[in-house]
């Protein structure tokens, strides 16, 4: 049974990314659907897959982080406008019987991502 999942490390701190807005999305041409919201935990992870079962099907979908909001939270000095606020994520699901991990490493200049597993 395939599933999504994701999990944040904030690079600047050297530990999880706790309590980030998570959007996800799937693109339907140019239409984005709107999947869920989710908050990260303590462990920079869900609680859950952000997709799993018969929710979980190949296509585009858009993963959404609210960064910004979590660094200026930890009371980094950030410079308006910030550097990043969201970080957005576009991958596609090829196969829906596969485990897709999306992580995010990110700082408040910067950031990257991998399919994991």
């Amino acid at each position: 049974m395939g599933k999504l999942t994701t999990h944040i490390l904030d690079t600047a701190h050297g530990r999880p990314g706790a309590g980030i807005v998570i959007q996800l999305h799937h693109l339907d041409g140019e239409r984005r659907v709107p999947l869920g919201r989710f908050v990260s935990n303590d462990d920079g992870r869900c609680d859950s897959p952000l997709l799993e079962g018969a929710t979980f099907q190949a296509g585009t979908y858009e993963l959404s982080f609210a960064v910004g909001d979590y660094f200026a939270a930890a009371g980094i000095d950030l410079p308006q406008p910030r550097f990043l606020d969201v970080v957005v994520l576009r991958f596609g699901i090829a196969d829906a019987t596969g485990h897709y991990h999306v992580p995010l490493l990110v700082s408040p200049y910067g950031y990257s991502t991998y399919r994991g597993s």
